[in-house]
């Protein structure tokens, strides 16, 4: 009866995050019931046990270095210029705004990897672009919603750094699974707004009347603008895919280079570092909140006979091994809807990889497709994370039924994309096996 217990776990943590109890609060409070119920006052020093892993983590270090790195290009308005730079490219493009903001996210998110600045990021400095040619409000705000989750499938993603430790696999070589896949989800994406604006145009008018820039003068922004960013995201991004820097240190290295930019572009003033500090504790804090009260949770129901129970139902259960898979990434896909990623990532990741390895599934190959599910479900209306990112700062004449009907088509891309990885594990597999990363 006492392993059946732990199971009960799980619907007393949905109980108390429906009663409104913050997810952090809801992990550590039921991991306290259930481990005094089950070990009395040992129960205490467990719990700090897992304090003091979470604090120890080194892997974690890189986690508030890449926040304050995204929120220097954000604050600095060096956001703001490669977009510029981005634009006097794609602008005479069908669709060229949207495969901007495509091409933005994307860059962005291989600067960051923080879902939520992203979106936000993009869609302050997009939105009223996008307003002032007459888009389709149901196609900005799919481009917007799907450029900012881009955040989770283009490393370096926060998400994976939490996701490395919990799942005992080289965060590098995540990074080099996640990339292909990250980078064909953003070419569909970009080819998507393209082909729909050359279709129906007045989803997305052609930019007409404006005064071209020459090409010595685009060459030149370009190379202010969009050369610098590149050189960033290779001293992050290129030293990690290469096995040159562990994330820790890459995101170290990120950071300087980002105060370094705001130098140059002279915008480096006291209050976009303090304001970049700020944002940087704020959401640093929360995370690492979320993650301690994760490995919580975790130790407890592991303690307690959790992870074998759960591994006996379903390789008792006569399911077939994929259908296990399918249902481990069901669960995944709901769960996303009713917590953020790092709460999901800390709530199946660690139940769910013993079961995959068991099953004789590649675990990096697993983790690629869990995280395409949860950006999934990131989009997923009703209760999509992205959709009220949006609301948040979008103007009222952009409705939910506009940001619903916006983000179908790319919930489609995004599935597309999970069903190449499951039916061709090489797209997952073949960077880490070619590349090689160190077990970090």
């Amino acid at each position: 009866m006492s392993d059946f217990l732990s199971i009960f776990m799980f619907p007393v943590l949905i109980l108390f995050i429906f009663l409104g109890v913050q997810i952090a609060f809801a992990m550590i409070l039921t991991a306290t019931i259930f481990g005094l119920m089950m070990f009395g006052d040992v129960t205490a020093y467990q719990l700090l046990t897992k304090i003091e892993e979470t604090a120890s983590n080194s892997i974690l270090a890189a986690v508030p270095l890449f926040i304050f790195m995204g929120a220097m290009l954000e604050k600095s308005g060096i956001a703001e210029r490669l977009f510029h730079a981005i634009h006097l490219w794609t602008k005479r493009l069908p669709g060229g705004i949207g495969v901007g903001t495509i091409l933005l996210g994307a860059i962005f998110a291989a600067s960051s990897g923080v879902v939520g600045a992203t979106e936000a990021v993009i869609g302050l400095l997009t939105i009223p672009i996008m307003l002032k040619h007459q888009y389709d409000k149901r196609l900005l705000s799919g481009v917007i919603c799907a450029s900012g989750s881009l955040g989770t499938a283009i490393p370096p993603s926060i998400t994976v750094i939490v996701l490395g430790p919990v799942a005992g696999i080289s965060v590098g070589q995540l990074f080099n699974g996640l990339l292909i896949p990250g980078l064909l989800m953003a070419a569909l994406f970009i080819i998507y707004v393209i082909a729909l604006a050359y279709f129906k145009p007045s989803m997305a008018p052609r930019e007409e009347g404006e005064v071209g820039v020459p090409l010595a003068e685009r060459l030149k922004i370009t190379a202010t603008a969009i050369l610098p960013a590149a050189a960033l995201i290779f001293t992050v991004l290129g030293t990690i895919l290469l096995g040159l820097a562990t994330p820790t240190e890459a995101s170290a290295c990120g950071a300087l280079g980002a105060v370094i930019l705001s130098i140059c572009y002279k915008s480096c003033k006291l209050t976009v570092l303090w304001e970049s500090m700020l944002r940087t504790v704020n959401i640093t804090a929360m995370i690492l909140l979320i993650v301690m009260a994760g490995n919580m949770f975790a130790g407890i129901f592991f303690a307690t006979g959790g992870m074998q129970t759960v591994q006996s139902l379903l390789t008792g259960s006569g399911f077939s091994p994929h259908t296990v898979l399918g249902l481990i990434l069901f669960i995944a896909f709901i769960a996303g809807f009713l917590l953020d990623m790092m709460s999901v990532v800390l709530i199946i990741i660690p139940v769910a990889i013993p079961i995959v390895r068991l099953l004789g599934f590649d675990d990096i190959w697993f983790c690629v497709a869990f995280l395409v599910v949860l950006q999934t479900s990131y989009l997923t209306p009703p209760l999509a994370p992205s959709i009220f990112y949006l609301r948040a700062i979008s103007p009222p004449s952009i409705t939910l039924k506009h940001m619903y009907a916006g983000v179908i088509p790319f919930i489609a891309i995004q599935l597309l994309v999970l069903f190449v990885i499951l039916i061709y594990p090489e797209t997952a597999t073949w960077l880490p096996e070619v590349l090689g990363a160190p077990n970090w």
